[in-house]
């Protein structure tokens, strides 16, 4: 069956983006295609439409094939905890916690589960993309890979290797990734793409040239640098520091950040800022702010203290939005009777919002609609927690949830303090929809004296851009070649 897999020689090369282009361009070519990452390290994940935890990047993707996002396409993601510890979620329910020498031995049993779920894929697509993580050339984890080289000799699929020429030494990258290959894993790259170029292509020309001599591998494209609207994977963004519009919204960038993805769709208002706050002088005074989700609410809340942000947030008199770990943190109390963020059994909450909360065992993990705020339209996102937040007499719930992993259900969520200031919650995406982000922004606006607006759907633009990048990275590589490497003969 047709296949590609897209690697890389190291992180931050490119590699989510162009497979999420190529999906985009099989598809336009009339083609089913799926997108594949057999194991994923992210902080940044989503809930499908049966309750269970994927990675993002997978998520584009497959809106890149015209596809809903399902599970099978990242059966592995890894949601680091620690420095040395994470969580291992199998086909989209949490497996384990689990260090890296624990995960190393784990690897060992998911191979056939992994062949076997991909044989499945094969038969409902007429192409696959798989995309690597990392590098081929970790030679450390040679023997137990899974998602790199192991991966494309368990499905037999023929590589792509990838540079990002923005970091400079980019033919070094390439030459000496494969250096460091075996001779069978280097047999199976069948060309190089060299990404995010800004120059003279005349320029770099020779340097291809000199490359394809040492290396013997076809050059199959150079991807020049742009700017799109769409999501980021992880933590390869830039964040931003500096106030360039009319209303400033500040995240505070937590060590352990998760779903950043959250604030995509704030950035396609025209008149938004978004900056990402790290220290105290960074604060200043935002029109909002937001305290987004973590992996280690504890961790993360005592570092706050610890460089005197929370001081800060205290102080601030503005609005304060908490997401998920960031809604915890602004209660009176959080406590982990087992254990499952670490030894700390309990802290004290910022006491901002009437809350206190409880982590528990199993994790929740739900698509949700809900209805608040008077709104004519629905609010809809996700919810990834493993913590139980109760309300006391000087808070309330700010919705009322109407559907759950697509059941009709009837319940509250969130809460506000009594004065409306300050808000929490746990649905991730919440800006996505076009009600809950043109509510807050219009109530921005009008306190400030600004014209207020109607917000445009984000799923159209991701639609319209997705548009430009495949036809970005099609202009830019060998397309007829790459159909000729999955065994297609199309003349493009």
């Amino acid at each position: 069956m047709p296949k590609i897999m897209i690697q890389g020689t190291g992180s931050s090369v490119g590699k989510s983006i162009l497979v999420a282009a190529l999906c985009r361009i099989f598809k336009q070519d009339g083609y089913s295609v799926c997108p594949y990452k057999s194991q994923n390290m992210s902080l940044n994940s989503y809930i499908t439409m049966d309750g269970k935890e994927m990675g993002r990047a997978q998520v584009l993707q497959a809106y890149a094939a015209g596809i809903e996002p399902e599970v099978y396409m990242n059966p592995i993601l890894l949601k680091p905890s620690s420095d040395k510890m994470c969580q291992v979620i199998v086909n989209g329910t949490v497996y384990c916690n689990a260090s890296a020498k624990e995960y190393q031995n784990l690897k060992l049993l998911f191979s056939d589960m992994l062949k076997k779920g991909f044989q499945e894929i094969e038969k409902q697509f007429e192409i696959i993309v798989l995309e690597g993580a990392g590098s081929p050339a970790e030679i450390n984890l040679r023997d137990r890979d899974i998602v790199n080289m192991g991966m494309a000799e368990l499905v037999d699929a023929p590589v792509l290797l990838v540079g990002d020429i923005d970091k400079g030494g980019v033919f070094a990258s390439l030459a000496g990734t494969l250096l460091l290959l075996t001779e069978e894993e280097k047999r199976r790259v069948k060309g190089t793409i060299i990404n995010k170029f800004r120059g003279d292509l005349d320029i770099l020309m020779p340097g291809i040239d000199m490359l394809i001599d040492i290396i013997k591998k076809p050059n199959l494209g150079v991807v020049p640098y742009f700017y799109l609207q769409l999501e980021d994977e992880d933590g390869a963004m830039e964040y931003n520091k500096r106030i360039n519009n009319d209303i400033d919204i500040a995240v505070i960038k937590l060590h352990h950040m998760s779903n950043f993805t959250d604030f995509d769709a704030l950035k396609i208002e025209e008149d938004v800022s978004i900056r990402y706050v790290t220290k105290v002088e960074e604060l200043g005074k935002p029109d909002l702010l937001i305290i987004p989700g973590s992996k280690n609410v504890m961790y993360d809340l005592k570092q706050l203290r610890d460089c005197g942000l929370e001081v800060e947030i205290k102080e601030y008199k503005g609005n304060i939005l908490g997401i998920c770990g960031g809604y915890q943190m602004l209660g009176n109390l959080i406590i982990d009777p087992f254990g499952v963020e670490g030894s700390i059994e309990e802290i004290k909450g910022m006491a901002l919002l009437d809350v206190e909360t409880s982590l528990e065992k199993e994790k929740v993990t739900t698509r949700v609609e809900a209805r608040g705020f008077n709104l004519d339209k629905v609010v809809y996102g996700y919810e990834i927690h493993m913590g139980i937040t109760k309300l006391g007499t000087k808070a309330q719930s700010i919705f009322n949830i109407v559907k759950e992993n697509g059941r009709d259900v009837d319940f509250l969520e969130g809460a506000k303090d009594l004065e409306s200031r300050i808000m929490g919650s746990y649905i991730h995406g919440i800006f996505d929809g076009v009600a809950f982000r043109e509510y807050l922004l219009n109530k921005i606006r009008s306190r400030k004296g600004l014209v207020t607006k109607k917000s445009q759907k984000y799923e159209n633009l991701r639609e319209i851009e997705l548009d430009r990048l495949a036809d970005i990275v099609r202009s830019s590589l060998d397309m007829e070649q790459i159909y000729k490497i999955m065994g297609i003969e199309k003349n493009v």
